[in-house]
């Protein structure tokens, strides 16, 4: 088998990264060697590979999917927005500037080279490769720079598949839309539509796609039901959640609850890091954006941020860092990770990210932060609260004086040269590594020093749970989704042969590009 699939969508948080590791995970159960791949993505939850580069979160629990390992062809342009007008570019891994919209389009051209080349790559060492679109193909006033979408398409032959999300409404006008207005010749390219997140009888949908096909020839190749435990890496529909729970907890062992409250950033990086605490029975985890939400946390989580200084002066407009302060001040535990973990130093100096020069931080650790051009970007190893722990760096802030206690020691030299300790000041914790709560024993051990500040005596951790067995059942129900409700067959045909012949333009169309 040799072949290769687009995976575009109507709008942001259609499904798309979850279809692409859903269909990723099934073919890997068949044997088949699958990779994913995202020629850009706009992300500022990111990941560092085993080759020290870095790329979108969403591509490495895709890699995951396809039990492989991430490597920055999966991703090669990353966009990480420090504003509402300026991102970082990520190339192959690496930093390459900052730039404004205008400025990116002039630079399309050349990257659309690196991400057929990347594509070409993946494609020469495994026998299929699922891409997954950016935003919506249809957005004619991008069209002509377009890498991601319908330009990747073109470019590199590819079949499409469209997925729309029914929870949102207007399902079948947002495909036939999508369609219409696409040129003929991105058209051609599109082969049928998938609908996510229906709920109820599939039997009352069936007019609607039976009409859907009547008008483009194209056909559906199945109905995703809508699953409220399938939330784990789902990056894209954290930008809206304001006050939301997190995940799915299951009753505590014990007789109490945590109640853990992560700031939700304006420029919020890896917020992500707190799946693991979600994953926790007993262990209840919400967003937040006010201060009055901070009021029966035990635990408190500044998260990671792109907008360091940024987000912390938010912080102190919306109440939240005095908030935090006094949740400190009387005992309660505080965890900041990378961003939020420079947060709670006494001093910032960032002439580089946000050109502010020197700045107050929360005070909440002895701790001075210096912001250098070079990002750190590293995995690392070592020990934190005895236990063995794993983790990853992706920052420019470096830490420059630390007065309190190292959260992590024993780092392994060879694996990490140059990596932060962190910080353990016994009720306020920080740290610049991501995915440090993914380990086991660490997790545990940090939950039962904060049930004992926080005087839920009733509370006790689960001595069993595993993130890794977490994630890896929530990757079995995806391709499980994709197996049962997707004509498997059809999509087996249209990712080797590609599209029917003879599809027909639908009106109006747009100019081709």
């Amino acid at each position: 088998m040799n072949g290769a699939l687009l995976v575009a969508g109507t709008t942001s948080d259609a499904g798309k990264s979850m279809l692409v590791a859903g269909i990723c995970r099934w073919l890997a159960r068949r044997g088949v060697s699958v990779a994913p791949f995202k020629a850009q993505n706009m992300s500022n939850n990111s990941v560092v590979t085993p080759d020290g580069g870095e790329i979108g979160r969403a591509q490495a629990m895709q890699a995951a999917a396809c039990g492989i390992e991430p490597g920055a062809r999966l991703n090669p342009v990353l966009l990480k927005p420090g504003s509402d007008r300026c991102a970082q570019v990520v190339l192959l891994g690496r930093p390459e500037g900052t730039v404004s919209a205008a400025s990116y389009r002039q630079r399309k051209a050349e990257l659309l080279d690196v991400v057929v080349s990347s594509l070409a790559a993946l494609r020469a060492e495994h026998e299929v490769v699922i891409c997954e679109g950016a935003g919506s193909p249809t957005e004619i006033n991008l069209r002509s720079t377009d890498i991601a979408n319908m330009g990747l398409a073109r470019a590199a032959g590819l079949p499409v598949l469209v997925v729309g999300d029914i929870d949102r409404g207007g399902v079948l006008a947002h495909l036939f839309g999508t369609l219409a207005l696409l040129s003929a010749a991105d058209q051609a390219l599109v082969a049928g539509f998938v609908i996510n997140k229906f709920r109820g009888d599939p039997g009352l949908l069936a007019p609607g796609l039976a009409r859907l096909r009547a008008l483009t020839s194209r056909r559906s190749y199945g109905v995703l039901p809508f699953r409220d435990d399938v939330w784990l890496d789902a990056e894209d529909s954290l930008a809206h959640v304001a006050d939301g729970v997190v995940g799915r907890a299951a009753p505590p062992c014990g007789t109490q609850w945590l109640r853990v409250a992560a700031v939700r950033l304006p420029r919020i990086s890896n917020g992500t890091d707190v799946d693991a605490l979600a994953c926790e029975p007993g262990v209840a985890v919400r967003y937040v954006t006010e201060a009055s939400r901070l009021a029966d946390a035990d635990l408190v989580v500044l998260p990671g941020s792109k907008s360091t200084v940024a987000d912390l002066s938010w912080l102190r407009r919306s109440g939240l860092a005095a908030a935090v302060v006094a949740h400190a001040g009387a005992g309660g535990p505080v965890l900041g990770i990378c961003g939020g973990y420079q947060m709670l130093a006494r001093r910032i100096t960032d002439h580089v990210e946000s050109g502010a020069g020197e700045v107050a931080g929360l005070g909440l650790l002895d701790l001075d932060v210096v912001f250098d051009q070079h990002k750190h970007l590293r995995r690392a190893a070592g020990t934190a609260l005895g236990e063995p722990v794993i983790g990853y760096e992706i920052h420019h802030g470096r830490v420059v004086h630390r007065g309190d206690s190292p959260l992590i020691s024993g780092l392994v030299s060879g694996l990490v040269s140059g990596a932060d300790e962190g910080s353990d000041a016994g009720h306020v914790l920080g740290t610049h590594w991501h995915g440090l709560l993914e380990n086991d024993a660490f997790r545990r051990a940090l939950l039962r020093r904060v049930a004992r500040l926080a005087g839920r005596s009733g509370f006790r951790p689960a001595p069993d749970t595993s993130f890794a067995a977490v994630r890896a059942a929530q990757l079995d129900l995806l391709g499980d989704l994709v197996c049962t409700h997707l004509d498997t067959d059809a999509l087996l045909d249209l990712i080797e042969h590609g599209p029917p012949p003879g599809l027909p333009f639908i009106p109006p169309g747009a100019d081709d590009q």
